[in-house]
């Protein structure tokens, strides 16, 4: 960025450099406005249900491994898009809004250019209630924002970010004008939507995952994408293709990084034509480690990576027989994998409690009126027994090809940081609306 004059965020307001790396930016003060949630119910249901959001709007959350709950749980991190009907362009804004669950209001705190129908405004928490991060497009670049919920004020940093390591120290990220290539929905609008920003070389070194020190405003080269390119095995395919990174993801610890590699082949049509893969890497960008040791972790088995609560193992949809997607857990480098149902064909976003007893996932469910439906699921590691917690309306996306794909609304179902409630995205009369399912009487079991 310009150090020599005022740059401006999405809102229109200034921001001022306050010291290397932060800027200072101002934001209208936001107004809470009350609302009253509404009890969801469903057949079978076997645990309560609240529609915590208005239906002013259509709201998400960030993903299913980044928990829109406070770390007191008070608070839900949430973004309201400007519409649902079609993929944004550069320049289309949504907003952050923070939802107070005790007293059941919800307050606009930012407005932003940079978001995706998956992943939303990529709004979340740190080490506390105090502050939430997002990015936003300030003078035509990504960058990393930092909202202090208990006195108003907002600090810009000169990277983007894509997940904030759970203390609050650190942020990392691919660049999230790249995102799009490889998959819409989860960077930021393209400002040609059939033309996203691409790389040229095949696994540049001057590009990757960037760390920001949220104190000093320090952004360093983690790693780049040729560091990590050069630990793929000889026997994955490449075919001439340009490799990008995707999700980033910290460890509860703070200890390891999940890294998804992709290679993107000439002739890719935004769905075939692409080798993903999954490393971990220690915080410091060493020990690179290559997940999938053995041919059935080979693409296209598997999907949807996700930290174990431990920061040791992982938790994935697998292919291990080559044919039945189950859960599976193995590792950091690929080792002590093991299934976790025998039983179950997982099709949606798991992810396992600290006991490692109980998983939960998400299952589309689609009607022969036309309808979808989506289904929490509980599955129970020590019996291999599955239960319906609920079930939400959600989109019929089963007809969605290319980029519109990314118009679907999945479960993507989050633990709050004290594992007795589960946040869950649905639909209510047609528009994306949030569930939050009370889990407390699995809690007591663990």
């Amino acid at each position: 960025m310009n150090r020599r004059h005022f740059l401006h965020t999405s809102a229109g307001f200034s921001a001022i450099l306050i010291m290397p790396g932060i800027w200072s930016c101002q934001r209208p003060a936001g107004k809470k406005r009350s609302y009253d949630f509404k009890t969801h119910q469903s057949e079978g249901q076997l645990a309560p249900v609240i529609r915590v959001t208005p239906e002013d709007g259509y709201y998400v959350h960030t993903y299913f491994d980044v928990t829109p709950f406070s770390p007191s749980g008070r608070y839900l991190a949430v973004s309201k898009l400007p519409f649902q009907d079609h993929i944004p362009v550069l320049g289309d804004v949504a907003e952050v809004c923070v939802i107070d669950l005790e007293e059941q209001t919800i307050e606009t705190v930012f407005s932003t250019k940079t978001w995706g129908f998956q992943t939303g405004t990529n709004v979340q928490w740190g080490g506390s209630d105090q502050f939430i991060y997002t990015n936003d497009l300030i003078d035509g670049k990504a960058v990393m924002i930092q909202l202090d919920l208990s006195n108003g004020t907002t600090k810009a940093y000169s990277r983007s970010m894509y997940n904030v390591s759970r203390d609050g120290k650190y942020g990392i990220g691919f660049p999230l004008e790249l995102l799009n290539v490889t998959q819409q929905g989860y960077g930021m609008p393209s400002r040609e939507l059939e033309n996203p920003l691409s790389l040229s070389k095949e696994a540049t070194e001057d590009e990757g995952v960037w760390r920001t020190d949220l104190d000093t405003g320090e952004s360093i080269l983690l790693y780049s994408v040729a560091d990590v390119a050069s630990r793929v095995p000889e026997s994955m395919p490449r075919q001439d293709g340009t490799f990008y990174f995707w999700h980033s993801k910290y460890n509860p610890q703070g200890t390891r990084i999940l890294q998804v590699l992709r290679c993107i082949f000439p002739g890719f049509d935004g769905t075939n034509g692409r080798n993903p893969m999954v490393f971990t890497l220690n915080s410091d960008g060493s020990d690179v480690q290559f997940t999938g040791r053995d041919p059935v972790w080979d693409y296209p088995l598997g999907g949807h990576p996700n930290w174990h609560p431990d920061g040791i193992h992982l938790i994935r949809n697998m292919k291990p027989d080559g044919n039945t997607t189950r859960v599976c857990q193995f590792k950091y480098d690929g080792t002590d994998f093991k299934v976790l149902s025998e039983t179950f064909n997982s099709s949606g976003h798991p992810s396992i409690e600290p006991e490692g007893r109980y998983v939960i996932t998400d299952q589309r469910e689609y009607h022969e009126d036309g309808s979808a439906t989506t289904d929490l699921l509980l599955l129970d590691v020590h019996t291999d027994r599955i239960e319906r917690i609920c079930t939400v309306p959600t989109v019929n996306s089963e007809e969605f090809k290319g980029p519109v794909k990314a118009l679907r609304v999945d479960g993507h179902p989050c633990w709050s940081r004290d594992y007795k409630k589960v946040s869950l995205q649905g639909l209510y009369q047609g528009a994306r609306q949030l569930y939050i399912v009370d889990m407390e009487q699995w809690h007591k079991t663990l």
